[in-house]
């Protein structure tokens, strides 16, 4: 056994040398408070275990004091935060909810060292959570954050993951739904890689992260599934909650686990299988599943046990491994990819191992795989043995919840200003370069890699609407009416907004997303959060981190779901990913959101595609002096003070106005308005449909002193609606239920052009081709 030298005779400096030499992430005082827990000296693997499991990605340490205060709960919460993922309802047939799962996680840290592998492994972690709810996972998400695309590194990396996201996902059969991605050179050294993934299972099926209070008196047992353990990943966790230099960046890439998406395809199909054997047997309450993810065998076991307060008897040397002598701590600890861990009642034993290894012969298919009992659940410690001796032996929940903090914050008093900015004197050619941007040009360069379609239930794909929708029970065998709801899906989150405000950021985040799923005719009914920021260990950047939470929590209580109007949005999901930082600084505050909408039948869905000539153009919210953050700001190199700050209950009307005018097939095409402002949202209305032109007048936006370029690119979000003129006087009774102005500015034209006129001038005119020849191939010419 590897004996640590005895803490309590170590100074500070030396314990600091001794962390250092074994890799253990822990800092000098955690490590004496681990000491203090256990009354003694930590082994090796007890201190590489706490190391890992005390880290911000596993234990919330630092976040976990705000991330209480957030709304969670709703009557159509069916689990929320606390598991590997939450579920929402999606709707009841003969009283019987199903649910609509949902995870948000990151892979930052290790996508930045090796790009492809950490964007494929973070897809798989992620695709395993929504699994272990005993789920069918029908969907992912990628929202991605890059440094700047003219930086040859940054750009190295952005191809990198993009491909490893197509390079996991396609094989493994799970459709990509979309997403977003910005570019900016704050993340030059610290790309963003979230991932979302969305699957369904119903209530009575669901199977939890947590073993039953009377698993230790019943001895259940531990099953470990999959590939085999190896030393790929070992300390990912705790490798993702550091500062990330170039010294670590080459020192971790060995932090950076080793996708299979093949065998993971496998592992889902066998699960899947057995799901339904358990679920018919109505044995789900005798079995606890846990993604094995975070920290490897130990995490995913010691969470399990936790829950109840519960311990565990664990032999490490039952372990299947692929490398002979390798050390307790790293068969502990090590994130190899594409594993699982049951624990089961002992009368489920055999059902489970049989089922992997020779139902689905799972040895056959990858060296060394297969399902292997490694220990029972006890009433005492948690304890993990190999050859004969004890490695580990500590009170479970002293693990999971010994390391918590209240750090010190520090407000940051922002210095930006609004630039003294010239009126420009070619509107179109702003217009143009916009469009061509990298950060609003199509993202289709990017979504062409991923398979949209292999399930056959996405009803409207990544770029043709503000959110993507799919069809979760098309395939179930339910009355009609169900499996023509659809669930909208859209991911947040303007990095430059967080820059000057953290608080707005977080707020515009979930506004945004809100929004987007309402233009497309879905009523909000969930969110998810993932929450990128910097070092908590400094007190500005533990300011941003809470206000970041604190815009979430009063976008959630300001926008009421639709159906419960009582209660906040509801948080059932989420992922803090801390410590995004480089020898250049903090990234700038980055939360993303993720909104998922219900539409009750998809076929009434609208797109942002513009219809037919002769259609109303209908501007929903006033156009304001709110260019802070602005890609025409950008453009123009200023990043600007006046960030938007929308009114939430004007926000929620305006959701709930849009949503019911769809609903009754009064609106044509919607676009929510946000990067690029007004002229970029008509743009993209009349490039989506390729024939359509449109024509503005800005005398009617509403607010004459503004001048016409920040009417035209102020981000103040809002929507675009097309509406037919017989249909006019039935969305303005909507419109005056709801206390909503509309603003009638413009109609649509069967000229193929792009129009904005001011005092009986023309602003812009421009073809439609040239602006979509512009914004189809700005981010594709700069990938090259």
């Amino acid at each position: 056994m590897q004996y640590l030298p005895e803490f309590s005779k170590l100074s500070s400096k030396q314990l600091k040398e001794v962390l250092k030499k074994y890799k253990i992430s822990l800092t000098v005082p955690e490590a004496k408070k681990v000491s203090k827990l256990l009354n003694r000296t930590p082994t090796l693997t007890e201190a590489t275990l706490w190391g890992i499991q005390g880290s911000e990605h596993c234990s919330y340490k630092s976040s976990k004091k705000y991330l209480t205060q957030l709304p969670t709960k709703a009557p159509n919460v069916i689990l929320g935060p606390g598991e590997d993922a939450g579920i929402v309802e999606i709707t009841k047939v003969k009283g019987e909810r199903y649910g609509l799962i949902i995870g948000h996680e990151s892979h930052n840290h290790p996508s930045q060292v090796v790009p492809f592998e950490g964007a494929a492994t973070g897809v798989g972690g992620c695709v395993r959570d929504i699994m272990c709810m005993g789920g069918r996972v029908i969907g992912v998400l990628d929202p991605l954050r890059f440094g700047d695309i003219k930086n040859k590194e940054a750009l190295q990396i952005a191809k990198g993951v993009v491909a490893g996201i197509g390079g996991y996902g396609n094989p493994i059969g799970v459709p990509n739904l979309g997403g977003d991605a910005y570019f900016d050179e704050d993340y030059n050294d610290n790309c963003l890689v979230n991932v979302v993934s969305v699957g369904v299972v119903k209530e009575k099926d669901i199977i939890h992260s947590y073993v039953s209070k009377d698993a230790a008196k019943e001895e259940w047992d531990i099953i470990i599934v999959g590939k085999p353990t190896d030393n790929s990943g070992m300390g990912g966790a705790s490798f993702a909650s550091g500062t990330l230099d170039e010294d670590e960046k080459e020192k971790n890439k060995g932090a950076v686990q080793e996708p299979n998406p093949f065998l993971k395809r496998h592992l889902m199909v066998a699960s899947y299988d057995l799901f339904n054997i358990l679920q018919k047997k109505g044995l789900t309450n005798k079995v606890s599943f846990k993604d094995m993810g975070a920290g490897g065998i130990s995490c995913s076991t010691v969470e399990q046990v936790a829950h109840q307060n519960l311990g565990a008897e664990i032999d490490l040397g039952k372990v299947n491994v692929a490398i002979k002598n390798l050390p307790p701590e790293v068969i502990a600890c090590a994130e190899t990819q594409e594993r699982f861990t049951w624990m089961c009642h002992p009368s489920i034993t055999n059902l489970i191992l049989d089922h992997y290894n020779k139902k689905w012969d799972l040895p056959m298919v990858a060296d060394n795989a297969g399902a292997f009992v490694i220990g029972k659940v006890t009433e005492g410690n948690y304890k993990l043995h190999y050859r004969g001796e004890e490695y580990v032996n500590a009170c479970s929940t002293d693990i999971t919840e010994g390391l918590i903090y209240d750090r010190k914050h520090k407000t940051i008093r922002k210095k930006e200003e609004e630039p003294a900015l010239k009126e420009p004197k070619d509107y179109k050619k702003v217009l143009l370069d916009l469009l061509s941007s990298e950060n609003i040009a199509s993202k289709k360069p990017f979504f062409e890699t991923y398979d949209k379609q292999v399930q056959g239930a996405t009803v409207v794909e990544a770029g043709e609407a503000d959110a993507s929708i799919i069809a979760p029970l098309i395939d179930e065998k339910i009355p009609e009416k169900h499996k023509k709801i659809g669930i909208a899906l859209s991911t947040d989150g303007n990095p430059r907004y967080g820059r000057i405000n953290p608080y707005l950021g977080a707020l515009n985040a979930v506004v945004e997303s809100m929004r987007n799923v309402a233009s497309v005719g879905a009523y909000p009914q969930a969110l998810t959060n993932c929450l990128n920021y910097g070092n908590p260990e400094r007190p500005e950047q533990m300011w941003e981190l809470k206000e970041g939470i604190r815009g979430i929590i009063d976008a959630c209580e300001g926008i009421k779901l639709k159906n419960h109007p009582t209660y906040p949005t509801p948080i059932v999901s989420g992922n803090v990913s801390l410590y995004n930082e480089s020898k250049n600084g903090s990234i700038p505050p980055s939360a993303i959101i993720c909104c998922v909408g219900k539409i009750d039948n998809y076929k009434q869905a609208t797109t942002q595609s513009l219809k037919e000539a002769g259609s109303k153009i209908y501007l929903l919210g006033k156009r304001k002096d709110e260019l802070g953050g602005s890609q025409y700001y950008k453009i123009n190199g200023f990043l600007g003070k006046n960030v938007p700050m929308p009114d939430l209950k004007e926000v929620e009307n305006e959701i709930y106005t849009v949503v019911d005018a769809v609903k009754q097939g009064l609106i044509t095409s919607s676009h929510d308005i946000s990067e690029g402002g007004l002229a970029v949202a008509i743009s993209e209305m009349a490039i989506s449909s390729g024939n359509i032109g449109v024509k503005i007048d800005l005398d009617k936006v509403e607010n004459k002193k503004l001048r016409n370029d920040k009417k035209l690119f102020t981000e103040t979000g809002g929507f675009l609606l097309e509406i037919k003129e017989e249909n006019e006087e039935k969305f303005k009774k909507i419109c005056k239920k709801y206390n909503i102005q509309p603003y009638l500015i413009g109609n649509t034209t069967a000229e193929k052009k792009i129009k904005f006129t001011s005092k009986n001038k023309e602003i812009i005119s421009v073809d439609i081709k040239t602006a979509s020849e512009r914004f189809m191939n700005g981010l594709r010419e700069k990938l090259v």
